[in-house]
């Protein structure tokens, strides 16, 4: 193109440009274009990718976090930057200022340049305003919360509205002994469904749980639904529970989970409502609810413990049912058919139920609806369908719980070994039949009987083995528990509980009988045998109590002072005081017969200082333990513990036993609180045994 042609495609351009283009039909033209590809688009999108829609709101989910589309975050952004009264700024007066700019733009901005070199203050002033809105946009983005964690309030409390509320309210009152799991599971009252076919075993647990301690499903959802469900605990070991609950952050399971301190956020009430709610059946209780309306008391089985777990697990057609039609005739097959299927329309079938079917069937009607069928299987016998599927109920830790319990019951170990043991370490004090009598630890006092109905609904089975196994020190109960320095394992003391459980049922007494404490008439031989054997061991070697052929103890026990403390006893220990019992002579007697034990050659000079793993710890756990695992800052369970716990710790020094708390405490020298134990001192040859710890360093081992 030479200049000539140049100059008049100019001035035809300039021309052009003055007309300008017609807006019909050529910007219109243009416009329908550019629209139709949009709509196009937009189509496209909806059809192949849909769009994103939520669900219905729904103001009961409080883990919703409620966000704006993306061309409306830079403003929800700009809001966090006008809080409070200033809100109102950011969401009314800057928006509409910026849309009366929008209006007013043409006035302000009235210049026919069109090149953005040419218009430096408003493309500034529109550039500044487009990266304000991508940076907080940007922002908002980074900024975005984390969803809401899903809240599940009081689930229990939900299953009690959703199925139980409607018919009974917000609170059931209970009749004496109800054992409210076989309510639930069974529905023993008119017009109530049996819940076993809808809802677990552990659910069932959680909802008796909530009924008797609707405080403790609410405490429960507050402190601990965050991270479990109920159904996941109620199986759950109580001491186990009861443990985390005290322990907090230094429970095992806690220890990289962020939980308050419950010791200090929850009252001891409120951790007992918690235990309450969660403590689920054991063994003996799943058995007695689910398995005793068919099999009574125990099952005879001797076969392998994996086959028992089996069997129970996968439930019925293990029985051999005999072919009724040899037996009964047809109207009383048509009767005993009509009952199963029918018991309230037609009772005339309970007696043939009763006489021939009750001693494999129970109480527990087969669940039957079609009458020739029910009939046929009545008439012809044989394998048939009359246990649950066990495993599709019970968890598998309940399931090993039944399983142990069915197997000690099949030996006859847990009742009758727990009678042999009763009979062996409890029933000098409480009886032969728990009926209480003379308390020989509290000349005077009466011990109550603890086979009646009321003290057995009242204590579970966790109370009874924390009684047996920590004993009553305060009641002159000595401690049972092989861990406390007793004599009886875990398993022995099991089979006690399960004895003691055995008299719920038929309860032998209500009162204790009239008591007449009478003195013994024995030698001191035969009293030491008799009486003092059991805690300080046959040769006087030592066990619960001290060892009587101990060199140390031998020197710093006179015949003056052994007769002191045989007389008075010791208080908070088990040692009692015999003075109200024995006579002066047979005191006398005794105490010459343990003068007389030799001491162990050499014992006193080979021995090396004492250290708190062999020494120390054992007195702690059986005085101090106790009471400070639930109370007090200092904590005596370890030698780390021991050494660095204490509100005013540390309360050991080592070298100084005088200066430390503890040795304060136990001496009773201190300025402030109170003397350890509470209920006295400790006998002077523990009291000295700790004082020799600390005064030879302190050692562990």
């Amino acid at each position: 193109m030479n200049e000539k042609e140049r100059q008049e495609y100019l001035e035809q351009y300039q021309q052009a440009k003055k007309k300008g283009v017609p807006f019909f039909p050529d910007i219109l033209f243009k416009d329908a274009i550019a629209s139709l590809l949009v709509f196009l688009v937009l189509v496209a999108l909806a059809y192949f990718m849909g769009a994103p829609l939520e669900p219905r709101a729904d103001p009961a989910d409080n883990s919703y976090t409620p966000r704006p589309e993306w061309y409306f975050l830079f403003l929800f952004q700009l809001l966090k930057y006008f809080p409070g009264n200033l809100e109102v700024v950011g969401v009314v007066v800057l928006p509409t200022i910026a849309i009366i700019l929008l209006f007013l733009l043409p006035f302000l901005d009235s210049s026919a340049k069109r090149y953005f070199r040419s218009r430096p203050v408003i493309i500034g002033i529109t550039s500044l305003a487009v990266v304000g809105v991508v940076f907080l946009s940007v922002q908002s983005h980074l900024e975005t919360p984390p969803p809401a964690e899903v809240a599940q309030g009081d689930q229990t409390a939900a299953l009690y509205a959703k199925n139980c509320a409607g018919c009974h309210g917000s609170t059931i009152v209970l009749a004496t002994n109800t054992n409210l799991h076989d309510v639930i599971a069974q529905g023993q009252h008119e017009d109530m469904p049996a819940w076993s076919a809808d809802l677990s075993s552990d659910q069932i647990d959680a909802l008796a749980g909530f009924i008797l301690s609707p405080g403790g499903s609410q405490l429960f959802s507050e402190n601990c639904a965050a991270c479990h469900e109920a159904a996941e605990l109620v199986a759950g070991d109580p001491i186990e529970l009861k443990t985390a609950l005290e322990q907090s952050q230094s429970f095992a399971a806690h220890a990289e989970v962020e939980i308050p301190d419950w010791s200090e956020t929850l009252s001891q009430e409120e951790r007992t409502e918690i235990l309450n709610f969660l403590v689920a059946p054991d063994g003996q209780r799943i058995f007695a609810t689910d398995c005793a309306p068919c099999h009574g008391q125990s099952v005879a089985f001797s076969g392998e413990e994996s086959e028992l777990y089996t069997l129970i697990a996968q439930g019925g057609l293990h029985l051999e049912m005999p072919p009724w039609q040899e037996r009964l005739s047809g109207i009383e097959l048509d009767n005993l058919t009509q009952y199963v299927i029918d018991p309230v329309g037609r009772p005339e079938g309970e007696a043939l139920f009763q006489e021939h079917c009750a001693a494999c069937h129970g109480e527990r009607l087969p669940e039957a609806e079609e009458f020739y069928q029910t009939r046929e299987t009545i008439a012809t016998g044989g394998s048939h369908q009359i246990m649950p599927v066990w495993g599709e109920v019970l968890t598998p830790e309940q399931l090993d719980a039944l399983v142990s319990y069915t197997l000690s019951a099949a030996a006859g170990t847990s009742l009758e070994v727990g009678q042999q043991l009763f009979s062996t370490n409890c029933a000098s004090c409480h009886g032969d039949f728990g009926e209480g009598g003379a308390n020989p630890a509290l000349p005077g006092d009466i011990i109550a009987p603890i086979s009646t109905a009321e003290y057995l609904k009242t204590r579970d089975d966790a109370t009874l083995r924390a009684i047996i196994a920590q004993g009553q020190p305060n009641f002159g109960m000595s401690p049972f528990g092989s861990s406390f320095g007793g004599p009886l394992d875990d398993d022995e003391i099991d089979a006690t509980v399960a004895f003691i459980r055995s008299w719920e049922a038929n309860p032998p007494v209500e009162l204790p009988p009239e008591v007449v404490i009478e003195q013994i008439t024995l030698s001191g031989e035969d009293i030491f045998l008799e009486l003092c054997a059991q805690c300080h061991g046959p040769d006087g070697e030592g066990g619960i109590g001290p060892s009587f052929v101990d060199a140390e103890f031998k020197s710093k026990h006179t015949a003056t002072a052994l007769f002191a403390i045989i007389n008075e006893g010791h208080e908070a220990t088990a040692m009692i005081g015999w003075g109200e019992i024995l006579s002066a002579d047979q005191i006398q007697q005794l105490v010459g017969f343990i003068r007389q034990m030799e001491p162990l050659e050499g014992e006193a000079e080979e021995a090396g200082p004492p250290t708190f793993s062999a020494d120390v710890l054992p007195i702690f756990e059986a005085k101090c333990v106790f009471c400070h695992g639930n109370e007090g800052g200092w904590d005596g369970s370890s030698y780390q513990a021991t050494m660095t716990t204490g509100d005013n710790a540390p309360v050991v020094i080592p070298g100084d036993p005088e200066g430390s708390l503890l040795g304060q405490k136990l001496l009773g020298t201190h300025t402030e609180g109170t003397i350890m134990p509470p209920g006295g001192k400790l006998p002077e040859n523990q009291i000295q045994v700790i004082l020799d710890w600390m005064e030879a360093g302190a050692l562990e081992n």
